[in-house]
């Protein structure tokens, strides 16, 4: 039977909170999302997210301004090898990967750029391992002047084509993302996503635009997704969800860019009486400014979705459950630009939750066998509800 008829399911996307235990295996010794942007903005308060919990979880309690928390709080590990947000978001969801996806840190292979140059019948302008931003003040006007598309990848596992949508229209970029998903499975690279990157503008001014698109690998298995399907209830996604879980039968998929998007939609949501789960994922913390390392944006970005919460919450029936969460860290503190190997908060406000600490998960998974126990579909066996 189900204990909640909603479920708002807030996906921070990188907001990790502190090291994990492997983190020096994967150079990510001492990283730490959210300790380091409060550290960097010692003026910055998250009065709603402490009443939620986060600044009772480990490492974190130097920042609390007293607040008590009204909310369940704990962390979670993870168990996938990995640190990206395709790896992230399917352990959240009960599938956890010992396989982690290929990286290409020179660039792609020689017969994965000639099979994917066949397919779309005309050269690349270029193949390497760049900043998206920097590559299009570099080679932005080479590609209005050849059409030809900028392919490039970064130091997650991804095959990431740039063009001007008045050269290519963004439908005709993403049959080319297609195209570079399909010959990439063909030849036996795992990749974890084909990512679309429109952009418009001038030299010297051009701007990515919204119409981005992930075009992501599918897990091997049942998610809990698949679960809730087979359970009846709906599930709808906001921002990213839909692009990381392309099998999975959403109920409803709206695209959103900016995180102000994707937080207006989620307050729609609660509003249009939708049911089920309601999946949301703000992507800023990590694309914005998670990767171009920037603390004081990252710290703005926090600081807006703590303001936010008083309306979520002022929507809230009494059988709806919240629950915020994260994929990964992304430290805009930390050395290079890649992601971190961190926890992630797990942090749940609901009527009868009791408050205080659900301690120290065992799998970022324990976030979906919750989300599962409240909408009354069974949880499999190795995972723990948090509403145990």
């Amino acid at each position: 039977m189900a204990r909640f008829d909603r479920v708002l399911l807030f996906l921070l996307d990188s907001v990790g909170v502190g090291e994990l235990p492997d983190a020096a295996a994967y150079g990510d010794a001492g990283a730490a999302t959210v300790q380091h942007t409060l550290e960097y903005d010692p003026n910055l308060t998250l009065p709603n997210l402490e009443r939620l919990g986060l600044f009772s979880l480990p490492g974190l309690e130097r920042f609390s301004a007293g607040i008590r928390p009204v909310g369940r709080y704990g962390r979670c590990r993870e168990v996938s090898a990995g640190k990206d947000s395709i790896v992230g978001h399917w352990e959240v969801m009960g599938y956890p990967t010992s396989r982690p996806f290929n990286t290409f840190p020179g660039g792609f292979p020689e017969d994965l750029i000639s099979a994917f140059s066949k397919a779309i019948g005309r050269e690349v302008l270029c193949n390497e391992q760049a900043s998206g931003t920097e590559l299009l003040e570099r080679r932005g006007a080479d590609h209005l002047r050849t059409g030809l598309p900028m392919v490039y990848t970064s130091v997650d596992s991804v095959f990431q084509i740039a063009a001007h949508e008045e050269i290519v229209p963004p439908e005709q970029l993403y049959d080319w993302c297609r195209a570079a998903k399909r010959v990439s499975e063909e030849l036996g690279y795992r990749i974890g996503r084909v990512i679309a990157r429109p952009f418009t503008g001038e030299p010297g001014h051009f701007v990515r635009t919204a119409n981005r698109h992930d075009f992501a690998a599918a897990p091997e298995g049942p998610t809990d997704l698949d679960r809730l399907t087979e359970a009846g209830a709906e599930i709808h996604s906001i921002g990213k969800p839909a692009d990381i879980f392309p099998e999975t039968r959403f109920t409803s998929a709206r695209r959103t860019g900016k995180n102000a998007e994707g937080i207006a939609a989620a307050r729609e949501a609660l509003e249009a009486g939708k049911r089920g789960l309601i999946f949301v994922n703000l992507l800023d913390y990590d694309q914005v400014w998670g990767h171009r390392r920037d603390p004081a944006g990252y710290g703005r970005g926090l600081k807006e979705f703590d303001e936010a919460l008083p309306g979520i919450l002022d929507r809230l029936g009494k059988r709806d459950l919240l629950i915020v969460t994260a994929d990964h860290g992304c430290d805009p503190a930390f050395k290079g630009t890649d992601h971190t190997r961190e926890y992630i908060p797990f942090l749940m406000l609901g009527r009868g939750i009791v408050p205080g600490s659900m301690g120290e998960r065992d799998t970022f998974g324990d976030v979906g066998a919750t989300v599962l126990d409240a909408l009354g579909a069974e949880v499999p066996e190795g995972r723990k509800s948090a509403l145990d």
